[in-house]
């Protein structure tokens, strides 16, 4: 069983919330640390070669240090993967990858391939290719918000698997803005080993792009990125009200997990805009009106989101039980 953490601000708080689960530094597969400046002394980990993730962030309310860590672990560790620059983890069939930022100084389509060329490098050390991944979260600066649409060249050249009937599968996608990076773009992914079915309640306007709301490999549905935009009219709704917001969301994401009947929802990562902040409380309410006690949740600021209506998008990983 893989055990997912909500972030929590800093090592020795989320080490203490591991092993009140009964686990230890070896069995982590991922690790994610969202920070506000610098990333944090990771020495807690006592070296074990775990795949890291390092979002930089807008602010994290409420949270001292500047640094909330979210951790992913499954007994024993699952099995390391490595190339000459990075290691990855597999666990339940689950390929995690590190944060990965371009080697180039190139425009941004150039820094996305060969982000999306570093996870391939990846994913070959583990037998498989770009078609397994299941999900990217893209960060980028807000002065790319142009450029962005930019990205879907490579995608569509590098990435796109099948499923288990042969139909073509991309992976679940989010793309957040984030400004103060050292590069015009970071890529987080995951894949998998296990067989893909691409999860859609039958939006159209997916069938022209390089990702899907969801997609399910073996026991677990990874989602994309989902807002306030009405799937038909691709209009962005509710702009300035956060809580009509997220209400819409929570409803389309129940609409996606309703295509894979006895899936729950096991985590959420949710963005929101500087201007979101002070009703952030209200959310906690529609979240259990939509999906019950959520075991891991994180939320945090990111500078804008892609359409610049957004004050929220949500991440959702769910598990069939």
């Amino acid at each position: 069983m893989t055990l997912r953490l909500p972030g929590v601000p800093g090592y020795a708080a989320a080490l203490d919330a591991l092993a009140s689960h009964a686990f230890d530094v070896g069995d982590l597969v991922h690790v994610t640390e969202y920070v506000t400046g610098a990333p944090p002394d990771r020495s807690p980990l006592g070296g074990h070669p775990v795949p890291v993730s390092t979002v930089r962030v807008a602010a994290l309310p409420g949270v001292e240090g500047g640094t909330l860590v979210e951790l992913t672990a499954h007994p024993g560790g699952g099995e390391p993967v490595r190339t000459r620059d990075a290691v990855a983890r597999i666990a339940d069939d689950t390929v995690y990858l590190p944060s990965l930022r371009p080697r180039t100084n190139g425009d941004f389509r150039e820094q996305y391939r060969d982000c999306l060329l570093q996870a391939a490098d990846l994913l070959a050390a583990a037998g498989l290719r770009p078609g397994a991944l299941v999900r990217t979260t893209d960060y980028t600066e807000t002065a790319t918000r142009a450029d962005y649409p930019r990205c879907g060249r490579p995608r569509r050249e590098l990435l796109g698997g099948t499923d288990r009937d042969g139909a073509p599968v991309f992976p679940a996608s989010a793309g957040i803005l984030v400004d103060g990076l050292d590069s015009r773009v970071s890529l987080d992914a995951l894949a998998s080993r296990a067989p893909l079915k691409t999860v859609n309640p039958g939006w159209e306007r997916y069938d022209t792009l390089t990702y899907r709301p969801g997609v399910l490999a073996g026991r677990t549905l990874f989602m994309s990125g989902f807002a306030a935009l009405e799937p038909v009219t691709q209009r962005a709704l509710f702009p300035g009200d956060l809580a009509a917001q997220a209400d819409f969301t929570y409803a389309n994401v129940q609409t996606v997990l309703r295509q894979v009947p006895g899936a729950e929802i096991v985590s959420l990562v949710e963005y929101a805009t500087p201007e979101a902040v002070p009703a952030l409380a209200a959310l906690a309410p529609l979240r259990e009106k939509y999906f019950g006690p959520v075991p891991a949740v994180t939320t945090v600021v990111c500078s804008a989101l892609l359409r610049p209506e957004f004050l929220l998008e949500v991440v959702p990983t769910a598990v069939l039980r």
